[in-house]
């Protein structure tokens, strides 16, 4: 075998369709473009979105939403992983460093307590420092001895 005697192998290349080359060749005439109208003619191009003069999809629909510039959104992080991470790491005290070091949470993340697993907390008391608690959460972390602080 050599370069020269290469060749893609039988029925894997196809050659183009010879298109206005005349009416004998079977695509003459119109060239499988139809008749007349503007997409038959060379240099045809529509704007995305044309229908032909319709009232275009994107206009005949409403406008919807609506973004908050302000929003504050939050990373949630339930009680029965805070518990997890307790008995790994034996902290007393748990707060955005801790879990940040852990992987729990990015850098740039704000931190909801979420109450999920209120039942495994009994034993554990801790402080828990957060942006965010929910009540149910909170409660549960005090009537289990903790304390909860919030982050500024």
């Amino acid at each position: 075998m050599k370069l020269h005697t290469l060749r893609p192998a039988k029925g894997a290349v196809k050659s183009s369709k010879r298109i206005g080359r005349g009416t004998g060749s079977g695509r003459g005439g119109t060239s499988t473009k139809g008749h007349k109208g503007a997409k038959s003619r060379s240099g045809y191009s529509s704007k995305i979105g044309f229908e032909g003069g319709q009232m275009p999809l994107q206009r005949r629909l409403p406008k919807f939403g609506f973004k908050p510039l302000n929003k504050i959104s939050f990373k949630p992080i339930n009680l029965d992983e805070l518990v997890e991470l307790i008995e790994r790491t034996g902290a007393s005290v748990v707060d955005f460093a801790l879990m940040n070091q852990n992987g729990l949470i990015g850098n740039k993340d704000k931190v909801k307590i979420l109450a999920r697993g209120e039942g495994e907390l009994k034993s554990i008391k801790a402080e828990i420092i957060a942006h965010a608690f929910s009540t149910s959460a909170s409660e549960a972390i005090v009537k289990a001895g903790g304390k909860v602080t919030l982050i500024g």
